[in-house]
């Protein structure tokens, strides 16, 4: 006799830990504490994966270029040439890996554009791409720093726990900023610059209601990768001079020409980028960079990496003018090629170390024309390292509070957050996008920043529209139409041909009027004939259409002009009008 199968106890352990889920996630939305324990989990978390990166792309580079413990790549002396080839190969590699694991085949998520389009919803793949590819880049020497990885897998973390969780959009978008603040904070060793970071660039706003657990994120990741001994990036410099009026309006046109720089940069990359596109097959655009940055490293190992040793080199020796200024057009084009001939990463560190030297050739330039030392180079090299990367990054308060963590100097943080605000403006006004926004313009995205646009993109005709609208032939006799549509059955009612196509609107009113022939087709008096919507348009789209068409209601039609249902101004705009008061309250935290 046949024993009976048992079934496995498996899948009930697992339902009973989705329910425990579910129930601990009722009590994190409802218990504050609950939820800035949960951030601060998440900071640690990041933090640790932020020691891990750092650490494996360091190794690297020390294994190919074989550098002593103490020194960094961007610190190293002049390379010979079997060191330079190194830079080819990572090419190579990175073509290799992103066959391995099929990057090419799709455009992949960070943690902005989850935030501000998908609800804080991060692909664990994606991010863990996002990683490999930014580790290669760095590892192998490319001019690209590992903040965005940090950041990718900060959010991812606290992406999955707060799916988890099955937490609140709100909720999720708050903690995927907690968790890249957190990383951001554990790489600096600046938990306030780590959460402005989280506010300014993965939430896109400050609210009343997540300041707690990302601050907490950005302490406790912090605090983790100091206890695991990482050495944070965080530039130390020696507090200089007090600021007064002169300097900060000298230092306001240093914000200018940091914003002008920082465009050009922003836009040479996406020119570059394009271009190789259009000329190179995908396989040759990074072997083809490596060769780029293999002859700009032979000039200077400086250009390599993120930057880190060449900036506290440049910042504490006396070089002259000339060198400095080299050095500024040789880092921007090894880091417009890394990124224009495919290599991953960000601009993050880049930006900061353009800007001391923008600060350095700045206080330079004025002295040469004064004939006297007017601005502290040391001041006015923190004041361009934050102003250049406010132009790039897109975020005043960040680096304000980074170069306040860094010095202590309430008088120079006065100098930053001025010069910053005006690159900020200048920005804004003439190019409108960080360099994260821009690159997601590019590919087709229309968002500025990381602020919620979900809901918009999620709200479209198709989803408002009113299914199953009355339907008539546009043959129908005015007569007939009289008799099946009498005053105050409907409003109006939709017209289609003998093909079932969309043929027009008719307002019921029209069909009674006294003028009217009754022996005339219905389709005489047919309004928004060539106005209809697809169903896709998202509310903004369709709020435009409704004002250019200057109609009441708008027909919704497939690719065969096929009748899907109807979309009245009144309901659209109602809809518009509660979905901001939703996002209003969730922003305050009264949802």
């Amino acid at each position: 006799m046949t024993r009976p199968t048992l079934p496995s106890p498996r899948p009930r352990l697992v339902r009973g830990g989705s329910a425990l889920l579910r129930r601990l996630g009722g009590r994190v939305r409802s218990i504050e504490l609950l939820f800035v324990l949960v951030a601060i989990a998440i900071g640690m978390g990041a933090g640790v994966l932020t020691v891990v990166q750092g650490a494996l792309a360091r190794t690297l580079q020390h294994l190919l270029y074989d550098l002593p413990d103490h020194l960094r790549l961007s610190g190293a002396p002049p390379l010979g040439w079997a060191q330079l080839l190194v830079l080819p190969v990572g090419g190579v590699t990175l073509v290799l890996f992103n066959r391995l694991v099929g990057a090419r085949r799709r455009s992949l998520v960070d943690a902005v554009e989850a935030n501000a389009l998908h609800g804080g919803r991060m692909s664990a793949s994606d991010s863990l791409i996002v990683s490999g590819q930014t580790i290669v880049s760095n590892g192998f020497g490319a001019s690209v720093g590992l903040e965005a990885a940090y950041a990718q897998l900060g959010g991812l973390i606290a992406s999955a726990a707060a799916r988890a969780l099955n937490l609140r959009r709100i909720d999720i978008r708050t903690l995927v900023g907690a968790g890249a603040g957190g990383a951001i904070a554990a790489a600096f060793g600046a938990p306030i610059a780590g959460a402005f970071y989280a506010f300014e660039v993965v939430i896109g706003a400050y609210t009343p209601a997540a300041v707690a657990p990302v601050v907490a994120a950005a302490l406790a990741g912090a605090q983790t990768a100091q206890r695991l001994g990482a050495i944070p990036y965080i530039v130390h410099v020696e507090t200089g001079p007090a600021i007064h009026t002169l300097g900060y309006l000298l230092y306001g046109g240093l914000g200018v020409s940091c914003a002008l720089l920082g465009i050009v940069l922003m836009h040479a990359v996406a020119q570059v980028e394009m271009r190789s596109r259009a000329l190179l097959p995908g396989w040759g655009r990074p072997i083809l960079g490596g060769v780029g940055l293999a002859g700009l490293a032979a000039l200077s190992p400086q250009v390599l990496s993120a930057g880190h040793s060449a900036l506290h080199l440049d910042m504490t020796i006396a070089l002259p003018l000339a060198f400095l200024a080299a050095m500024l057009l040789l880092k921007a084009l090894a880091s417009i090629v890394s990124l224009g001939f495919g290599f991953r990463g960000g601009l993050f560190f880049a930006s900061l170390f353009l800007g001391t030297l923008v600060g350095h050739l700045y206080a330079g330039a004025l002295a040469w024309v004064a004939g006297e030392s007017i601005l502290n180079v040391g001041n006015a090299a923190m004041v361009g390292m934050a102003a250049f990367a406010v132009a790039v990054v897109g975020a005043p308060f960040t680096m304000t509070m980074l170069v306040l963590e860094a010095t202590g100097n309430f008088s120079l943080t006065g100098a930053v957050l001025a010069a910053s605000l005006v690159s900020s403006t200048i920005v804004r006004q003439l190019f409108g996008y960080s360099f994260s926004t821009w690159r997601l313009h590019l590919r087709g995205e229309t968002i500025r920043s990381a602020r919620d646009v979900g809901w918009v993109k999620a709200l479209t005709a198709g989803r408002m529209m009113r299914r199953a609208p009355n339907l008539v032939a546009a043959d129908m006799t005015v007569a007939e139409f009289r008799r099946r549509f009498p005053l105050g059955s409907t409003s109006r009612v939709v017209l289609v041909d003998q093909a079932d196509r969309y043929a027009g609107i008719v307002p019921t009113v029209a069909a009674h009027g006294d003028t009217v022939a009754t022996d005339a087709a219905v389709a005489t008096l047919a309004e928004a004939r060539d106005e209809a919507l697809p169903p896709e348009t998202d509310i903004v789209a369709v709020m435009a259409r409704f004002d250019a068409a200057q109609r009441d209601e708008l027909a919704v039609i497939d690719g065969q002009a096929q009748v899907l249902g109807i979309l009245t101004e009144a309901h659209v705009r109602r809809r518009y009008a509660e979905e901001l008061e939703k996002a209003q309250r969730e922003l305050f935290g009264e949802a």
